[in-house]
């Protein structure tokens, strides 16, 4: 009975530590990525969610369900143990590992946007041209009682060509 108890004891304070290494497992991501307070509450909630299943599993797993107070010591210790002896080195080498990923991804995107924001900066200036011009075509078309006539429409063809030489210069 007494090893049966010391082995519960035990079993409780690794629950104890991986509820501590959970509790880390947030608090790296809030150090590492900015969130809206609303994701804190849902991780907040993730995070309890979590430790009352790890704490219900072990306590009908291998205690068949009855609780006692040495359970939940073994738990308190476990914790402390964690958080008092490797929290401090898991969140750092976490944080810092984090950081290096997000700045390479960081790297790596701003070097495939490059060719994308050079195409775009070539081309800004024509489609903006167009789109003004072509806007405003339509806009004569559209007042009240105007309808497309041929002559009208040699009119527009004028005013188109005359739009594209502008985008070539």
């Amino acid at each position: 009975m007494v090893v049966s108890q010391a082995n519960l004891f035990l079993i409780f304070t690794l629950d104890g530590i991986l509820i501590g290494l959970l509790f880390d497992l947030f608090r790296i991501l809030r150090k590492s990525f900015k969130t809206a307070d609303v994701v804190t509450y849902i991780e907040d909630t993730i995070f309890w969610l979590l430790t009352g299943i790890i704490i219900l599993y072990s306590i009908f797993v291998f205690n068949n369900g009855e609780i006692r107070l040495f359970m939940f010591i073994g738990i308190l210790l476990g914790i402390a143990f964690y958080l008092l002896l490797f929290s401090k080195y898991v969140i750092k080498v976490s944080v810092t590992m984090i950081n290096i990923v997000k700045n390479v991804i960081m790297w790596v995107y701003s070097i495939l946007a490059m060719p994308i924001k050079f195409i775009y900066k070539i081309i800004k200036r024509p489609i903006k041209i167009i789109v003004v011009n072509v806007n405003k075509i339509f806009q004569q078309l559209h007042t009240k009682n105007k309808k497309i006539t041929n002559e009208n429409k040699s009119k527009i063809k004028l005013k188109l060509h005359k739009i594209f030489k502008k985008v070539k210069k």
